[in-house]
Order: C-alpha cells, then structure tokens, then sequence
C-alpha cells in the first residue's frame, strides 16, 4: 500500500476512519464523530497531554473529527486544514451548528450581554467561524460565544482580496509554535491564516505549502503576495525587496529585507504564486 503523510492522515496501527479501510492498514476501522470547537483556540497535540508537542490549533466554531476518547483528550482531524492529533475534549461540543458569518477583524471580543462593559468577554480570533442567532444594536448574538460587534463579522463568502495585508494585521504577534491564533502563530500558520482571510485553501506545514500551494515562478517575477520558501519555513513578500514571517529569530512576526532574510537563512528553496 502507498505511504500517506501521518499528518493528514486519520490512521494509526489500532485505528483509522472507516474511510480509508481498503487504502490503509489498521487493526480496526470506525466512523468519525464530528464535533466543534467551542473555546477561542484549542490545541492541536502530537500525543494526549498538556506538555506534549503542539503541531496546530483549531479555532472556535472548526470542526474536529474524532475516532477515540482518552482521559481528556480527544484523537482526530480538523476538518479545515486535515491535520491530525489530540484536541483537549473540553473544547469541542455537539451538536455541530452550521456556521453564518467568520470574523473578519484580527481578533475581536465576544461578550456576555450587549454591553462593552460586560464581562469576562471571549476573545475571538480571525477566521473563527460564528453562528449569528440574531442582532442587538451594534452587536451580533452569536451560538456559544455571546455578543460580538457586527463590524467585526464578515459573511462566510466575503472575503479580503489582498493576503499581504492580512499578514501584515498580525505584524509584532508573538511566535507560538504551532499557533494560528492572534496572539501568537508560525510561519505557516501566519500563511494559512492569510489565505484563508482571502478564501484560499490552505496546507498547515510549510513544506505542505510548497509542494502543493499555487505555482513554482522565477526569483525575479516576485511580487507582492508571493511566498518564499526554506527548508522548514515560509515568509510572504510584501514586494520585490521585502517579506513578512513569524520567525524564531524575532520571536515575532517581522518585516525585514529578503536580502537580510537570504543572509541569515540561506538561498531560498523556491518561491511559489498561491
């Protein structure tokens, strides 16, 4: 049988979803259970367990298939992006409810009441997909989340047109390995992010995202938009000079040269036109 990348595939040596039987090899195969998530984010884990290896997150209103339950934890696949793991069981809930509107503001506060002075609030982040009940001024009522101002809600299928511009709201986010939160994200998560903003599909990893993502063009055709891509890491350039990325060398997502970039990180492997 072909080798399929365990990232994206919901199959382990015991288990895998009744979908694949006849493709992969398991001990026994069973039908997904489809929940969403209903915390801002949810951690995407390599194994069950707090201190285990974030690979990505999932964000509130995606949803998470899942094959089997363990003292918390919850192994499946997100739906949006197709990578697999273990999500904590407290942030997923049924039923599925069928999403309306996505935020479109970088992250935006979901509120008890109708009221900017209520509290705690939930702090949602862009592309986290809501379910409007009904409107209250200026505010949104939204399944599970609370009140959220309508101007920062989007319709499912209006999108942003210009995927650099998106990158460049999270300029200074903190780096978070596997994130794809506001607060903190990867490289290819800050990627996936802008180009979901723009209705675009998006792979999770980077080299996913140079193997699969658009089309290869020349080093001197790049513009704006464009992605370059290392081992392991990709940046978008915001023109022919400059690129934005969440890096390890900043902490942060940055703007520098791709001169400075190429200088510390060496010849790029390829640039790519999603």
């Amino acid at each position: 049988m072909p080798d399929f990348d365990p990232r994206t595939t919901l199959a382990r040596d015991d288990l895998a979803a009744e979908a694949l039987e006849g493709v992969v090899r398991a001990e026994r195969f069973a039908r997904p259970q489809v929940f969403q998530c209903v915390h801002a984010s949810a951690a995407v884990r390599r194994e069950a367990g707090v201190q285990a290896e974030q690979v990505d997150q999932i964000l509130f209103g995606e949803l998470f298939e899942t094959l089997e339950r363990r003292e918390g934890w919850v192994w499946g696949q997100a739906r949006r992006d197709g990578y697999v793991g273990w999500v904590p069981e407290a942030a997923l809930a049924q039923p599925v409810l069928p999403a309306t509107h996505r935020i479109r503001s970088l992250r935006t506060y979901a509120f008890p009441e109708p009221d900017i002075k209520s509290g705690p609030p939930l702090l949602l982040t862009m592309n986290a997909l809501v379910t409007v009940e009904g409107m209250d001024g200026r505010f949104a009522r939204v399944a599970r989340g609370g009140y959220v101002p309508q101007a920062h809600l989007g319709d499912l299928l209006d999108f942003e047109t210009d995927a650099a511009g998106v990158a460049e709201l999270y300029l200074g986010a903190p780096y978070q390995w596997g994130g794809r939160e506001s607060v903190g994200l990867d490289c290819s998560g800050l990627v996936q992010q802008a180009l979901l903003a723009c209705g675009k599909g998006c792979p999770r990893d980077a080299d996913m995202q140079e193997a699969e993502l658009g089309e290869p063009i020349a080093g001197d055709a790049r513009a704006r938009g464009d992605l370059v891509f290392w081992k392991d890491h990709v940046a978008m350039l915001l023109d022919a000079e400059r690129l934005i990325h969440a890096n390890g060398f900043h902490m942060a997502v940055a703007v520098e040269s791709l001169e400075s970039a190429i200088a510390r990180n060496g010849a790029p492997t390829g640039f790519r036109r999603p």
